[in-house]
């Protein structure tokens, strides 16, 4: 529970982002077609990608798979980087490209973090959604894209704006951007099997999954005004 202290910290920055913060409940005014889609989401993922990446956790060793997160973890630097400047902050995004550079030479293509040795601070990942909302618009409806998940209308919106800072977005060779795009599916779903019991046991595993979703997407952007505004 939050003190009054913290309460007051966040109003006087910025109401917007107290008012973000005490947000608990997605608007979704399209809840029957974002079920169908979800079910459909929740049948590929217990045919197809769970199993996978069940399998992939079973067969690959801790370490190789932190090394694998780590390696896409930096991969997302870049997009990071430069949402953070376009929000307006320029000593997040060097701090960023800083750790982009060390872990991308010492670190191996980021499958290690010389950087957090180093002391360079480590971000939060940031995507153009999380922009758009730096730069007003706050306020979206609630979308289930298929296969992709729980959205809202604004970053549906913004994959238009994250697609190009991705680097495996600008592989020409397909056998190497799917691959690489599978890996990633795979090694981001294998990091999500302990909440698989979550889901089983709820009462509603829509509900569970959307309201988790938009409380953590909201605290995220919450993030993002308090900082703008330091």
């Amino acid at each position: 529970m939050r003190s009054s202290a913290d309460t007051n910290d966040i109003a006087s920055s910025d109401p917007d982002a107290e008012a973000i913060y005490e947000q608990k409940w997605a608007r979704d005014p399209w809840e029957g077609l974002n079920r169908k889609i979800h079910g459909f989401n929740n049948a590929a993922d217990r045919w197809v990608l769970r199993p996978v990446a069940v399998g992939y956790d079973t067969i690959t060793p801790a370490s190789v798979q932190a090394g694998v997160s780590r390696f896409f973890a930096n991969l997302r630097i870049p997009a990071t980087a430069l949402n953070q400047a376009l929000q307006g902050r320029p000593k997040h995004a060097a701090q960023s490209l800083g750790r982009l550079v060390v872990n991308s030479t010492v670190g191996i293509g980021g499958l290690f973090d010389p950087a957090s040795h180093l002391g360079i601070a480590k971000r939060n990942d940031e995507d153009f959604g999380q922009t758009l909302a730096t730069w007003g618009w706050r306020d979206s409806r609630y979308l289930v894209l298929p296969l992709l998940g729980p959205r809202t209308v604004r970053d549906t919106v913004a994959i238009a704006g994250d697609h190009p800072m991705s680097p495996i977005g600008q592989i020409d060779d397909n056998g190497t951007y799917n691959g690489l795009l599978l890996l990633q599916t795979v090694d981001g779903r294998a990091r999500m099997l302990p909440l698989d019991k979550f889901r089983q046991d709820a009462f509603d595993d829509y509900l569970l999954v959307r309201d988790a979703w938009v409380q953590r997407r909201n605290h995220q952007i919450r993030h993002d005004l308090r900082l703008h505004n330091d």
